[in-house]
């Protein structure tokens, strides 16, 4: 009997293992056969130029002067400090040169280690193959994180979740084995995420969370948990111990706020509550979640940017708000049946708060970049609430025909999201693709405008240019950027005296615009007025003195002053 139940035992255990691979050879397949065509993709004019193609330290690769700028305090890309993002991109450049398909690819594989992680992490705490299998699987192949994967400037979002679910597996571990070197671990991978996009400051909170579910080391009276106890644990582990194993994570997570916050108001990234009050940013914030609910659901006209429309109407972000009460209490009331749900909707609600808005950076409302950890929580829910929903009508459903039922039900949803997600990266292709959806999306986008005229300018399209740069100014009379458009293309006209009345605008809106004085630096040079020409260049040096154009165009100016007075003397 006792052998009889061995080789039972060894038959199960060679069945999960094989399950195992299966199940990860179909994540890699199904997440290269969606996304395997941005291999060909070109990159884009919409912070890609701050991060590599424009970025004089990041082309020149893995050198010293390049690693020193990259951990320097003052080095702000896009209003971030990240230095082991800017790191990937030297290294991508130390590889492949310039090369945007295999940078595109590094994206992408980043993308399938995070699927396979994730998958690892939750089987290895859950012991549950499939449903951390479709966890993976949704995780992989969601529409809404094609925007993490297919844009290069968000090489930031895979590689700190790469760090986040490193900072799980590491944490499991040492659940399974508490010791000071595994305790270490998790520090390093915490830290390493950190420097690589602050999105992790709510990780210790998750963290709790997986200590209630699936964990199961966090004890609430009343409340019967559906997972084995971790060996090594007290069945006495209180919410309060869960807290001080915290206390090193959540002051790393205080540092990296106060730097974020420090350098995104450096960079002018904050918007001033002059332009959003806080009733406004609560009211978008409220919407924006129930927004991200219905884009998981039904992900259609999904955008690279999404316009902030200003102050919801009242009964908008009411009903945004009431729904979001009536899910939470359903949430509470259900936690003693169901933990998972509990679990997996504070870790969609908490990891948000950092991209919902009350801060607000940009002009976006939502992103779908700030759905690509937070939706797990709900993955979760999903993966073992439809299980469950079955297992209450196995009376009335035979065995057989309820695994008949999910296995169809999980292909179908699987099929659709892949064929969603692989239109959805068709817009990435290039700036023009990206941009005339996004306006197809929706007309009244400034931003979209902007970006749509820059790609056709590139391309010597000056008139179809000027027409979206007429239209980004009608939405927004304030938009520098546009301006400053409508100079060079002004300038190519050879209509001088028009380039320099719009970059006199531009530089009215924006006085700190580099661009915008180097710009008209150039036209003031081709005009023979050489020295405010040269007042100019030195202003653009002046707030950014890496701006190589400016440089070099002062040199020639100085050298053509230098020439003439010669020339007299």
């Amino acid at each position: 009997m006792g052998l009889r139940v061995q080789k039972n035992n060894h038959k199960e255990t060679f069945f999960n293992i094989r399950c195992d691979l299966l199940l990860c050879l179909f994540l890699v397949i199904a997440t290269l056969a969606v996304y395997g065509q941005v291999r060909d993709y070109s990159f884009v004019n919409y912070d890609d130029p701050l991060y590599i193609t424009q970025n004089s330290y990041v082309q020149a690769g893995l050198t010293l002067d390049s690693i020193l700028w990259s951990f320097h305090f003052t080095t702000i890309v896009s209003a971030n400090w990240h230095p082991l993002t800017l790191l990937s991109h030297m290294l991508d450049v130390q590889l492949y040169g310039m090369n945007p398909g295999q940078h595109h690819m590094t994206n992408v594989l980043f993308h399938i280690v995070n699927a396979l992680l994730l998958f690892f992490v939750l089987t290895r705490m859950t012991r549950n193959l499939w449903q951390s299998g479709f966890v993976a699987a949704l995780f992989a192949l969601h529409p809404l994180h094609v925007e993490s994967v297919a844009w290069m400037a968000e090489r930031k979002d895979v590689l700190s979740t790469f760090f986040w679910f490193m900072t799980m597996l590491t944490y499991v571990r040492y659940v399974e084995r508490p010791g000071i070197n595994r305790y270490l671990q998790i520090l390093l991978c915490f830290t390493l995420g950190l420097m690589s996009k602050p999105m992790l400051v709510t990780l210790p909170f998750v963290l709790i969370l997986m200590d209630y579910w699936p964990l199961g080391r966090l004890q609430i009276t009343g409340c019967r948990l559906q997972t084995q106890k971790f060996s090594g644990q007290s069945s006495a582990f209180s919410l309060l111990s869960s807290i001080r194993e915290k206390l090193p994570f959540f002051a790393l997570t205080i540092v990296s706020c106060a730097i974020t916050f420090f350098v995104q108001k450096s960079g002018e990234a904050v918007a001033p509550v002059d332009i959003y009050s806080f009733n406004m940013r609560i009211a978008n914030a409220l919407v924006s979640y129930v927004t991200y609910l219905y884009k998981m659901i039904w992900p259609h006209q999904l955008s690279v940017h999404y316009p902030h429309p200003g102050m919801f109407p009242l009964w908008k972000a009411g009903l945004a708000c009431l729904l979001l009460i009536l899910l939470s209490m359903q949430a509470i009331r259900t936690v003693k049946r169901f933990p998972y749900v509990a679990v997996g909707w504070l870790w969609y609600l908490g990891t948000l708060v950092p991209v919902i808005g009350l801060v607000q950076v940009g002009a976006q409302s939502l992103a779908d970049r700030y759905t690509y950890v937070p939706l797990t929580g709900i993955f979760i829910i999903i993966a073992w609430g439809i299980p469950d929903f079955f297992e209450s009508y196995k009376d009335s459903l035979q065995n057989n025909f309820r695994k008949i039922v999910l296995v169809i039900s999980a292909g179908a949803i699987l099929s659709t999201l892949m064929m969603t997600t692989w239109l959805q990266v068709q817009y990435w292709r290039n700036s023009i693709t990206l941009f005339q959806h996004a306006i197809d999306v929706n007309f009244e986008n400034a931003v979209a405008h902007n970006n749509l005229s820059s790609a056709l300018l590139q391309r010597g399209k000056l008139d179809e240019a000027r027409i979206h740069l007429i239209e980004a100014l009608r939405i927004d009379p304030q938009h520098s950027k546009s301006y400053i458009g409508l100079g060079l293309i002004f300038t190519a006209y050879g209509k001088f005296d028009k380039a320099i009345e719009h970059y006199t605008n531009a530089l009215k809106i924006d006085p700190q615009s580099y661009i915008a004085h180097n710009n008209i630096g150039s036209v003031f040079n081709k005009i023979g007025k050489i020295e405010e020409a040269i007042a100019h260049f030195q202003y653009a040096l002046k707030i950014n003195p890496d701006c190589e154009p400016a440089r070099s165009n002062l040199d020639k100016a100085l050298e053509t002053i230098n020439t003439e007075h010669h020339d007299d003397e």
